[in-house]
């Protein structure tokens, strides 16, 4: 099943690219992966939320914000490679939360990104990845995840 045949089988439409917020692009290919920047949950041009996981957001809406990035890091992934078919999977995650302190919950927020590419890209979809707790990030995101992609 091709990739927009499985996302249509999903209910999911990807958003448009986001453009950067700084001195960088979106993504890029090299030797046979692709590389995102780090994605924030943008929808609709905005942030859903901001502030810190565990204060000013559930962790909750925080999976759910990291279903996005992960879902805007495929859109821009595709617009690097030249189409969603050029998406062969799904090589590793680096997950950011802004956290408070005293949140530990950072990988089930993560889940977010992770379970939505297992959902589109099956077997393909399994990969490595990080889930750390920061201070802050851009825009006072409360969420930001980076996916490298495998060429099909």
């Amino acid at each position: 099943m091709s990739i927009a045949a499985r996302l249509s089988e999903l209910g999911i439409e990807l958003p448009d690219v986001a453009a950067p917020v700084a001195a960088y692009v979106p993504a890029i290919v090299h030797a046979g992966l692709v590389y995102t920047s780090g994605q924030l949950p943008f929808a609709s041009g905005a942030l859903p939320a901001i502030g810190k996981v565990g204060v000013e957001v559930t962790a909750d809406d925080a999976k759910v914000y990291a279903r996005t990035c992960a879902l805007n890091a495929l859109a821009a992934a595709a617009a690097a490679a030249g189409g969603l078919e050029k998406i062969g999977g799904v090589l590793r995650v680096g997950g950011f939360v802004a956290s408070d302190p005293a949140f530990t919950g950072q990988p089930g927020v993560i889940n977010g990104a992770s379970d939505v590419l297992g959902e589109i890209f099956g077997d393909a979809g399994q990969h490595v990845r990080a889930a750390v707790g920061v201070a802050v990030l851009p825009l006072d995101s409360p969420v930001e995840v980076e996916v490298t992609f495998t060429l099909a």
